[in-house]
């Protein structure tokens, strides 16, 4: 059993069905709400619907990659290589993962580092994450809550609106 945080965004399309889409591919434990969050790296496009999941199954942080990609797949998302922040029609991140005995998983496959190597500089990823386990921590990195008290982090959660569940309807 891996238990995994993993972060989803979408700032295309309806973005709230492709969020709500692939939660329900990934049978999460925990959702979070909703919220609305600016584009990050890229300023020059919609905004973002992000949610946060906390997921247990009998799957390896690799496999957990390959049913995230199956996701963004499903939901018709095209990686441009010349555009890495560019808008996506869903993005499913692994932040972290822990082994059954609740070690934390550390990777450095090409494909796959764990934990995220941004996640603790992004309050969409932590804001949501926080919101459905005060006990949040990335391993190496510390507390989220101790995470936003950083100035810029506090100032980028204080851009984040809660939207509401994402069973309460599709994008305004």
């Amino acid at each position: 059993m891996t238990t995994v945080v993993l972060s989803l965004g979408a700032n295309l399309g309806d973005r709230r069905k492709a969020l709500l889409t692939a939660v329900r591919s990934l049978k999460p434990d925990n959702v979070s709400e909703v919220y609305e969050t600016p584009p990050w790296g890229d300023d020059e496009q919609p905004t973002y619907y992000n949610v946060a999941c906390i997921a247990t199954a009998d799957r390896s942080a690799t496999e957990w990659l390959e049913v995230a990609d199956a996701c963004e797949r499903a939901a018709g998302r095209i990686r441009d290589p010349d555009r890495r922040f560019g808008p996506r029609v869903l993005d499913v991140d692994i932040v972290a993962a822990w082994s059954a005995s609740g070690e934390p998983v550390f990777c450095t496959d090409p494909r796959l580092t764990l934990p995220h190597p941004r996640a603790h500089l992004r309050a969409f990823v932590l804001v949501p994450w926080l919101s459905i386990d005060a006990t949040a921590a990335i391993p190496g990195k510390g507390r989220v809550r101790d995470l936003l008290r950083d100035r810029g982090l506090a100032a980028d959660a204080r851009t984040l609106r809660r939207v509401g569940g994402l069973e309460s309807g599709h994008d305004a």
